[in-house]
């Protein structure tokens, strides 16, 4: 009798085990779609900004430093890997893009331009998009995260190896889009 309830207690303890590691693979598989989600939104974003750079040079072509430095920080935001490295790799490219509007502002004829003016709102429009998919990266991390906190999901997680992922902040002077006045 005992072997039976024994075998009953151990058979319970296994299933709820394998509930729990379903429920944190099913929750690691979110933050994963939800950090992809984010990676496209950056991705259309870098794929505006060449477009950008050859607007503003048609009317600007003298300022080439500030060109190369907004080039350069979306290169190294293209090649940022992991999310710290996104994070910080995307705050020095919202500097580059805020110099570069700022330049923008010396030349009325570009302002006054259909086609920066069409560009500059697919940027704003992205960056509305990458925001929103940063906080739905982050709700899904905070989920993920409490999950693998909390006991006994917490015992699982660890044997598992399921660990804490990052929250995608951004760094302190690029909290917020670029500011673009005409």
């Amino acid at each position: 009798m005992w072997l039976y309830v024994l075998l009953a207690a151990i058979g319970l303890v296994l299933l709820a085990a394998v509930v729990v590691f379903n429920r944190l693979i099913k929750q690691r598989n979110r933050v994963d779609n939800a950090w992809a989600q984010v990676d496209v939104q950056l991705r259309r974003r870098y794929d505006l900004i060449p477009n950008l750079v050859e607007t503003v040079k048609g009317y600007a072509a003298h300022e080439r430093r500030t060109f190369e430095d907004v080039v350069a920080a979306r290169n190294a935001a293209q090649g940022a890997t992991g999310v710290a490295d996104q994070a910080q790799a995307e705050g020095v490219l919202g500097t580059m893009l805020q110099r570069l509007f700022a330049l923008a502002e010396q030349y009325p004829d570009l302002r006054a331009s259909e086609n920066f003016q069409r560009l500059q709102g697919e940027l704003s429009a992205a960056e509305d998009k990458i925001a929103v998919a940063r906080q739905i990266y982050n709700d899904t991390v905070l989920t993920y995260n409490t999950t693998t906190q909390q006991i006994p999901t917490n015992v699982v997680a660890a044997l598992a190896g399921f660990r804490p992922r990052e929250f995608f902040e951004a760094a302190d002077d690029a909290r917020g889009a670029p500011e673009v006045r005409f």
